[in-house]
């Protein structure tokens, strides 16, 4: 009988494991090992925010340019004495300091509580869904259970990243190579109500966007002048400026009323609106608050489930910054 239960045991282990290469994540996943962890993380987040509102959109970003390379596996956390990690790679250097040290503290504070239990990815999923209701968008519960990765490689960023001057056909595809339909991207995208972008990302918009026509004439002439302005050519280029000219404190809706009013900051916000595919989409959101913030977080929350590891899958970093 013993021998029995042992077999039995082994066979429902193998279950488990085969299930979670499936890639299966739950919500309160750590209710037995670490039962305060999302309570924890989000103490931390709203002493950051705090501090600096600037953590807000910088940690959002970062859960999202973690997830879009080597999956949401907190890769993008690792720091290389060489210069050759993740968040070495060019489309990653201008990611704001405050999400690391968002995410970096918060792992530190779950570590004194449950040591070696809860991963740094899980820790940035926490944290990305809390500072959006810090912004005043909707709270939702988040799905857990990942491990963090153990390849973290500038080379393998490149072309990975969304461009700002994409098309409705490059956007969807790149979303589409991680499972996110036009409704998932264009939801995920509304996530520009909070942020900043440096002058340089945007500037061929207002200079030399084609031979017929020096200013994208997608874009509001007002708004063309008023970026001009803030962003004069051979500006500074640590000069950055809001992506929602309205509201850029608060995680709303605004964002789509803006590109109906021709007001997005990138190609690939405008695009949106432009494109007839997308845009109902664009016009349900800006009408409807309750429909954008529904699909944000059904976007969300498939985004965290973007390549990742689980299981026996990766390790469980005691350090963000650095594998075990």
């Amino acid at each position: 009988m013993a021998r029995r239960r042992s077999v039995l045991h082994f066979l429902i282990t193998l279950v488990v494991l085969a299930g979670a290469g499936k890639g299966q994540l739950v919500e309160n996943f750590y209710a037995g090992t670490c039962p305060m962890v999302e309570a924890i993380v989000r103490q931390t987040v709203v002493t950051k925010v705090g501090q600096t509102f600037t953590t807000i959109p910088a940690t959002l970003r970062l859960f999202f340019h973690d997830c879009f390379v080597e999956g949401c596996d907190a890769s993008v956390m690792i720091s290389s004495p060489n210069g050759d990690a993740e968040k070495d790679a060019e489309d990653n250097l201008s990611l704001a300091g405050d999400g690391f040290d968002t995410v970096i503290k918060a792992k530190q504070a779950v570590e004194s509580v449950c040591p070696g239990v809860v991963s740094c990815a899980d820790v940035l999923a926490i944290a990305a869904r809390d500072v959006v209701a810090q912004a005043g968008g909707p709270l939702f519960n988040v799905e857990l259970g990942r491990r963090d990765g153990l390849i973290s490689q500038a080379s393998r960023v490149a072309g990975n990243l969304p461009d700002p001057t994409f098309n409705l056909i490059q956007l969807n595809t790149m979303f589409a190579r991680n499972n996110l339909t036009e409704l998932h991207m264009v939801a995920l995208s509304g996530a520009h109500t909070l942020g900043f972008s440096h002058c340089n990302r945007f500037a061929n918009r207002l200079y030399s966007f084609s031979p017929a026509s020096t200013v994208d004439p997608s874009l509001n002439p007002t708004y063309a002048q008023q970026l001009m302005a803030a962003c004069p050519q051979n500006v500074d280029p640590d000069i950055a400026i809001d992506m929602d000219p309205e509201t850029p404190r608060t995680f709303d809706n605004i964002y789509y009323q803006n590109l109906i009013a021709g007001k997005g900051l990138f190609t690939s916000d405008e695009v949106l609106f432009t494109d007839s595919s997308s845009q109902p989409t664009v016009n349900d959101f800006a009408n409807s608050p309750g429909d954008f913030n529904a699909a944000f977080v059904t976007a969300m929350r498939k985004l965290g489930r973007t390549g990742i590891k689980i299981g026996i899958q990766g390790e469980i970093r005691r350090d963000c910054t650095s594998f075990n």
